[in-house]
């Protein structure tokens, strides 16, 4: 073998017009990559044998799903999910991924690697209401070994978390204020969400990973914290609020709940609450007002 010999990546298409990427590696294996379903189509050795099987009667006809060779199936598997049979993804087009994840320096050597990228769209969200990306990673290594890594982002607007709550005990108002304590390291949002944390920090940090910013909320005065969000359902049936909305909002603000406050005659009550906004992210260990005096 020519040792200046180095593996290649080559777009092309096929009888049908379909585009698809054929990778190659220098001692003779290659894979073929179409960017319909981001699937593989092809795996020879450097002996040319075909590796993968392809049925003699799969139609190449979008957005009939291609029979054989190794299809992506996302995001469900089967008919376990309300989509169709193996969900979307292999019945549309990728696209060429022009800002892929970074590679080692080492898996660069003699590979041929072609990275793809399938975006939901409006009408994916009406069957399956979720920002997504999915990336698609196909290597093709000196010998001919093929590996595939799939990435799954999730790009919606709502892609917030609070810190500062966890371990707290908190009131549900979604189960007649029953109390539980948090499990989670932060807490996220994939469904409604209405509950009172109770004798919370006087910091709480709310990152807004979509923006890289962090709301900063310091209170006094005010022991308890809750946090709301109405998602889907109950934001279609409140009147006065878009059926939207609730990816771009979040309710956290400060209470004295647990503990009612009772003033007698004369007595005045102080609470207060400062609101201030950093970019990037904002560091947990810095939650705890003595690190932060100590600092």
């Amino acid at each position: 073998m020519d040792s200046d010999q180095k593996a290649t990546v080559e777009m092309m298409k096929d009888s049908y017009g379909l585009d698809h990427v054929l990778l190659r590696e220098p001692r003779g294996a290659s894979a073929r990559v179409y960017l319909f379903g981001g699937q593989v189509t092809s795996w020879k050795n450097e002996r040319q044998e075909e590796l993968l099987f392809m049925s003699s009667k799969a139609l190449f006809k979008p957005p009939k799903a291609i029979r054989g060779g190794i299809p992506i199936c996302f995001p469900q598997f089967g008919n376990s999910g309300s989509l169709e049979q193996h969900g979307f993804a292999r019945n549309k087009f990728w696209t060429i991924d022009n800002n892929p994840p970074p590679l080692p320096a080492n898996d660069y050597h003699n590979k041929a690697i072609v990275d793809l990228i399938l975006k939901s769209n409006d009408d994916d969200l009406k069957s399956w209401p979720y920002c997504f990306e999915l990336r698609l990673r196909v290597a093709l290594a000196p010998g001919g070994d093929l590996t595939l890594i799939s990435r799954i982002r999730n790009i919606d607007s709502n892609e917030v978390r609070i810190e500062g709550l966890e371990t707290l005990d908190y009131l549900d108002n979604l189960q007649d204020k029953e109390r539980f304590t948090e499990q989670s390291d932060a807490i996220t949002f994939e469904s409604e969400v209405d509950r009172v944390y109770l004798s919370t920090p006087t910091k709480i940090a709310i990152l807004d990973h979509e923006k890289k910013r962090t709301f900063v909320l310091r209170k006094d005065g005010l022991p308890d914290a809750v946090v709301w969000n109405p998602w889907e359902k109950k934001a279609k049936a409140i009147v006065d609020f878009g059926d939207d909305e609730y990816k771009h909002m979040l309710c956290v603000d400060g209470a004295a709940i647990e503990k009612p406050i009772t003033l007698r005659p004369g007595e005045e009550w102080k609470g207060r609450i400062e609101l201030s906004a950093v970019a990037s992210s904002y560091c947990s260990g810095q939650l705890d007002p003595q690190r932060v005096l100590e600092g």
